[in-house]
């Protein structure tokens, strides 16, 4: 049985409901825009690439990479790459669980996804969560990897609006929750260099 929580609210409260509302309906306008705007081929099929590297296989691939190249002292780094990974997926499964926003392209036929999602619902986006946290761990201990790495997690986000399956705000919600969560990962005292 699901349990309350954003949906609940917003039913409960018509002023609330019909703030998410009108925030949903502007929010289908960008996301329109957006494929509007990104409809060459050539475009697309490169957000889909980057989208489908950003399921897991660049991450996996730069946590081996550091552990192949630095040995031991990439550990921690690593360490602290899969904690917060593991924190990223449990949280956002639960966001989207108990939240079930529907994708873009399931609220207007206009909005076709260009690749097909990992799940049924939106909010928040987790191939944003898990780059951005992704990201500030490594840069954090490698700084000579942004110049990769952030444009790389830049890409992977406007790649979940511009392929239809995601809205701005579900990018903006999991850009701020990776963040704080690599924040803490840093933190994390057992695996401190």
């Amino acid at each position: 049985m699901r349990e309350p929580l954003l949906n609940d609210a917003i039913e409960s409260s018509p002023s609330a409901s019909a703030r998410w509302s009108r925030l949903t309906d502007r929010e289908l306008t960008w996301c329109l825009r957006f494929q509007q705007i990104v409809h060459h081929r050539g475009l697309v099929r490169l957000f889909a690439v980057v989208s489908r590297l950003g399921d897991g296989g660049f991450w996996y691939g730069l946590m081996a990479l550091l552990l192949l190249t630095q040995g031991a002292a990439a550990a921690p780094t690593v360490g602290r790459m899969l904690l917060a990974g593991a924190v990223c997926l449990a949280l956002y499964k639960w966001l989207k669980a108990r939240t079930t926003r529907p994708r873009p392209c399931a609220r207007n036929a206009r909005i076709q996804p260009r690749v097909a999602p990992l799940d049924e619902y939106s909010f928040p986006s987790g191939h944003t969560l898990h780059a951005v946290s992704f990201t500030r761990i490594a840069v954090y201990d490698y700084p000579p990897l942004a110049w990769l790495l952030l444009p790389f997690a830049l890409l992977v986000a406007l790649s979940r609006v511009v392929l239809g399956l995601h809205y701005p705000s579900d990018v903006l919600a999991g850009a701020l929750l990776g963040a704080s969560l690599a924040l803490l990962a840093l933190q994390a005292p057992f695996i401190q260099v």
